[in-house]
């Protein structure tokens, strides 16, 4: 499953990175819809963001390691 290979390939490339996405990671433009986990909010939720706060994590990246898998 693509789900599968995207969270796999992202922990490759940075092991625990926090991160959600809904459906499947297919392109650049799935990739920009990925909810980054940044810190915790004093209420205790995830503080995210969809600008990747990762420079070790980048859509070529990512989509090379996925093409191994």
């Amino acid at each position: 499953m693509e789900k599968d290979k995207f969270g796999t390939a992202i922990l490759t490339l940075k092991p625990n990175v926090e991160a959600t996405w809904s459906g499947e990671i297919l392109t650049e433009e799935d990739f920009k819809k990925v909810n980054w986990t940044t810190g915790v909010a004093s209420n205790g939720t995830a503080i995210t963001t969809t600008t990747n706060p990762h420079s070790e994590i980048t859509w070529t990246k990512v989509k090379a390691e996925m093409d191994k898998l």
